[in-house]
């Protein structure tokens, strides 16, 4: 970790304490990225991109306030403080507010074992712009691509470091390599687009260019000719790409800031079933390599993996410090932070038990129905559950996919829908929300 990162909170915490705060905490980030686009063959924007980013977080009895600049001098760094303080003294009290106690603590310090960073050399940009001039070319190549809109390539690195006046502080650091294409097929109103991209944190793992784009291609191409289902209720298959925002909705729904705020569709089921039994949505935020990955929370908690839903049955809230003592329970480390404000809960990386067969074989339970491959839009009633998304995909007929379909709206509840999932086995293992294509039944279709 560099060590001007820990200087500076250092720094933060020192003059929030010449200030007049009680207890304070301070966060550092620097980031470094580099991208590049091309269009036909040539290089169409570059970026490089360099900076840190402070935050300061004070605490004056049972009141806070936070700020954030990027300017890093003595000057500044003494005005935050004195700015913080004045406006925590005129917040309203909050018995929910307060640092960890040393106790809580994470060991690790660092993210040693986790592999969240790339050891190798930054890519220059000639080497980027040959990654995305590859995959726009093997889209261009595909049969039936009119026209590529773009294909890029990118790499970050971001550092951060914690720091608190309860004595924890701690840091690491993060890279990422990416590539992505977009491609279309048609023309005019009968123009359909599609995409594919890859990430990963270390360069090696990252799939060839050629093939990122060979696939936006053929994805396009598929959707060439797409028309409007009709309307009705039929099985919608939520294909792996489009899948985990099912899941997601349920992550929302048990975030601990929704319980409290009591905006959930989800607030009178802890212990009760919300998936098929024999599923479970395991939170593991220690997994290798993977990008939602982290040693500790925002609060300096240690990352611990958890059942939050095991068997069906939902065991708990994803909460940080605040909204467990708010509702009366313990934090399960899942506070995120950035550098403008308080930590607030998220879940990382998730992993929903897959099933035993594949895509395929759930299309061909499904006789008639509709394969969703991109969501649009949405209505989600956050305390009723009620769900209406735009999409686009394909329909089936006889268990077998014979056109592709657009402008169409699926609708149902998702306190019902997600009871009835049934999960294929094609999740990306390198994805951190691991969630395989899911059939739910009964949706309401709006088509033609």
């Amino acid at each position: 970790m560099p060590q001007p990162l820990a200087d500076l909170t250092a720094r933060m915490l020192d003059a929030a304490t010449r200030a007049g705060a009680d207890a304070a905490d301070a966060l550092a980030m620097s980031a470094r990225s580099v991208s590049i686009e091309v269009l036909k063959g040539r290089l169409e924007h570059a970026e490089r991109a360099e900076g840190v980013d402070i935050g300061l977080r004070v605490l004056v009895g049972q009141r806070q306030a936070s700020v954030a600049s990027s300017d890093t001098s003595d000057e500044t760094i003494a005005e935050m403080a004195a700015r913080a303080v004045a406006m925590a003294r005129e917040a309203p009290e909050d018995s929910s507010v307060g640092l960890a106690e040393p106790g809580q603590f994470a060991a690790a310090r660092d993210a040693t074992g986790l592999d969240l960073a790339d050891p190798a050399a930054e890519p220059d940009a000639a080497l980027l712009e040959q990654d995305a001039l590859a995959a726009e070319a093997a889209a261009r190549d595909v049969d039936g691509v009119a026209q590529v809109q773009g294909a890029s390539a990118s790499y970050g690195l971001r550092s951060m470091y914690l720091a608190a006046s309860n004595g924890f502080a701690g840091g690491y650091d993060r890279t990422g390599r990416s590539v992505s294409c977009v491609a279309i097929s048609g023309e005019g109103s009968a123009m359909e687009r599609d995409y594919n991209g890859e990430s990963r944190i270390f360069q090696a793992d990252l799939p060839d260019p050629c093939e990122i784009g060979r696939l936006a291609g053929e994805r396009a191409v598929a959707r060439f000719g797409a028309k409007k289902p009709p309307t009705g209720a039929y099985p919608v298959l939520f294909d792996e790409r489009v899948a985990a925002s099912l899941i997601g909705h349920l992550l929302a729904a048990v975030n601990g800031s929704a319980i409290v705020r009591g905006a959930s569709w989800l607030s009178d089921a802890l212990g009760q079933p919300v998936l098929p039994a024999g599923i479970s949505l395991t939170h593991d935020p220690l997994r290798r390599r993977i990008s939602g990955s982290k040693p500790f929370d925002a609060e300096g908690l240690a990352s611990v993996p958890r059942d939050i839903v095991a068997d069906g049955v939902l065991q708990g809230w994803i909460l940080d410090l605040a909204t467990a003592r708010r509702l009366g329970m313990q934090s399960t480390a899942n506070a995120t932070r950035g550098t403008a404000g308080p930590p607030s809960p998220s879940s990382g990386n998730v992993a929903l038990t897959p099933g035993s067969r594949s895509r395929a074989d759930l299309i061909a339970d499904m006789g008639t129905g509709l394969v969703v491959t991109s969501l649009i839009g949405a209505s989600i009633n956050p305390t009723t559950g009620d769900y209406s998304r735009g999409a686009s995909g394909f329909w089936v007929e006889g268990g077998e996919i014979v056109r592709p379909v657009n402008e169409c709206t699926i609708a149902g509840n998702l306190r019902a829908m997600l009871k009835t999932i049934v999960a294929a086995d094609d999740a990306r293992a390198h994805l951190s929300t691991r969630v395989p294509s899911l059939l739910v039944e009964g949706l309401i279709i709006a088509g033609a």
